[in-house]
């Protein structure tokens, strides 16, 4: 008669160890204050496998530790100690983990229209509007709040601000689960407005302050591309990646390609473009899979969205030093900013960034992180 409460204490026993292995503590604490004196918070997120530290100040991803093939942990994204880092940057901005909007990514001329109004956004990358315009919300402070296995982080943007119409209210909810930190975002407005919500973290599966990313294995789920102009617009529509040094359908080391003669590559610099991913616009899928040799770290990208831009740091310049006092040099990181696609707005072939008073805007992105030997 012993027996079943032998079993039944086992099988309590075998869910508790499951529990602790999957249970994700939350904590907070200062992270240093604006020039105007306004405190900022960070998050850490903390479960058996990942760390992820998350700030209030533009909702951004400071931190992220994962287990290397030897199954020791390291911080795999861009970033700076405190919130003075990111605030010294100035108008050279590197958006270094932030969620970025409203409009995430470029818009031709700042300049987009909706029902016969034309609206204008500050310009401020080469004459077109970049990332929501020159304070986005990246330089935003958002108000964090605990979440089962996460936080959430949420901001209001008014009426005309950085010129886009309408109140846009923004949650952005960062989860763990086991291996995998999610990102759900969710917007709605009480006026028409564009939205194009991404985050912009930098990763170098190597870990922080540990040379170029121009080694690391890249897979890009997308048989198509929207190649740019000199602005780094799009142009042309959507063309195939087919014999480019754009198709990374076979896994190839990103450095491969990266100084062909190709006219898309010198506009750039190196990677800036966003591919069109397979798949349906809002269902789940696989993005993008990076693999690190000298680690083993394995980085997979699913997500809800139609795109993905896959940038590789081209534009560090070596003018900051980061977590570990490293120069944050040219490749040194490299972004996998999941989104619609560049100047959708003017752009009526490309999936609609087009919210409606009534309806709420959702998306997935789903940062997996593994190993290979």
């Amino acid at each position: 008669m012993r027996w079943p409460r032998v079993i039944l204490l086992i099988m309590t026993t075998m869910l508790g160890v499951q529990d602790a292995v999957g249970a994700v503590a939350v904590t907070k604490a200062g992270f240093g204050k604006l020039p105007d004196g306004t405190a900022i918070e960070v998050y850490t997120l903390k479960n058996a496998e990942l760390a992820v530290r998350i700030a209030t100040y533009g909702a951004r991803i400071v931190s992220l530790d994962a287990k290397d093939r030897d199954g020791r942990m390291g911080d795999v994204v861009l970033g700076y100690n405190s919130v003075e880092g990111y605030v010294a940057e100035g108008a050279a901005k590197t958006y270094f983990g932030a969620i970025v909007g409203r409009y995430g990514n470029r818009i031709r001329g700042g300049k987009f229209s909706i029902d016969g109004h034309q609206y204008q956004v500050p310009l401020n990358n080469n004459g077109n509007a970049l990332h929501g315009g020159p304070h986005g919300f990246d330089d935003r402070v958002w108000t964090g709040k605990e979440i089962p296995d996460g936080v959430e982080m949420s901001l209001v943007s008014q009426d005309g601000e950085m010129g886009f119409p309408g109140t846009l209210t923004v949650h952005v909810r960062y989860t763990l689960v086991g291996d995998a930190l999610h990102i759900d975002y969710a917007a709605t407005t009480d006026k028409p407005t564009v939205v194009n919500l991404t985050n912009h973290a930098y990763f170098n599966l190597s870990g922080d302050g540990s040379g170029t990313i121009l080694n690391e294995v890249m897979q890009i789920d997308a048989d198509e591309y929207t190649p740019v102009d000199a602005g780094l617009i799009p142009v042309g529509g959507i063309q195939p990646v087919k014999g480019t040094p754009f198709d990374f359908n076979t896994p190839t080391a990103i450095g491969a390609r990266i100084d062909d003669a190709n006219e898309q590559l010198k506009l750039a610099g190196g990677y800036d473009h966003n591919w069109v991913l397979r798949g349906k616009n809002g269902a789940m899928k696989q993005a993008a899979r990076v693999y690190d040799p000298k680690s083993g770290r394995v980085l997979t990208v699913s997500t809800t969205e139609p795109g993905i831009q896959f940038y590789s740091g081209n534009a560090l310049t070596g003018a900051y030093k980061g977590k570990t006092g490293a120069v944050y040099a040219r490749y040194t990181g490299l972004c996998l900013e999941t989104q619609h696609y560049p100047d959708s707005p003017n752009q009526p072939a490309f999936p609609s960034t087009l919210l409606k008073p009534g309806v709420t805007m959702r998306s997935e992105t789903v940062f997996t992180f593994s190993v290979q030997k």
